[in-house]
C-alpha cells in the first residue's frame, strides 16, 4: 500500500523536477537570445573580413603597380645613362684659363687646382642630366 510519506516525497520530487525544467527552460531562453546576438555579430565581423581582404588586395595590387613603374624608371634610367654616355671617372676635363695667370704663364698666385666634380656612382644621374622617363 502506499502511505502518506511517499505521496509527499513523490509530490516533492514532481515539484522539484517542475522547478528544474522552468529553470533550464528560462537559461534555453537566454541562451538563445545570446546566440542570435552572437550570430548576428559574426556575420558583422564576416563582412569585415570580406572587406578587409578586398582592401589587402586593392593595397597588394597597388604595390604591383608601383614596383612595376619603378621597374620601367629604372630601365629607362639604365637606358639614358648607356645612351648618354655618361663620362667616366679617368677622363681628364679641359684646363680652363685661371685669371690669376699672367699673359706669359707666370702666375701671380699660387696655382690652387681647380675643384674636380665628383662623378656620380654608377646608377646615379648627374644633378646636371635630365631625364626623360615618359
Amino acid at each position: 500500500m502506499i502511505r502518506l510519506e511517499q505521496v509527499k516525497l513523490l509530490e516533492s520530487k514532481v515539484t522539484t523536477a517542475i522547478e528544474y525544467v522552468r529553470k533550464v527552460t528560462e537559461e534555453n531562453s537566454a541562451l538563445k537570445g545570446k546566440l542570435g546576438s552572437y550570430q548576428k555579430r559574426i556575420d558583422e565581423l564576416e563582412v569585415l573580413i570580406h572587406q578587409f581582404k578586398e582592401e589587402q588586395s586593392r593595397i597588394e595590387d597597388g604595390i604591383l603597380s608601383a614596383l612595376d613603374r619603378l621597374n620601367q624608371f629604372e630601365d629607362a634610367l639604365e637606358k639614358t645613362l648607356s645612351a648618354g654616355g655618361a663620362p667616366s671617372a679617368g677622363k681628364a676635363l679641359p684646363e680652363k684659363d685661371s685669371p690669376a695667370k699672367k699673359k706669359n704663364g707666370d702666375s701671380a698666385l699660387p696655382e690652387e687646382p681647380e675643384p674636380q666634380p665628383e662623378p656620380a656612382p654608377s646608377g646615379e644621374p648627374k644633378p646636371s642630366e635630365e631625364l626623360d622617363i615618359f
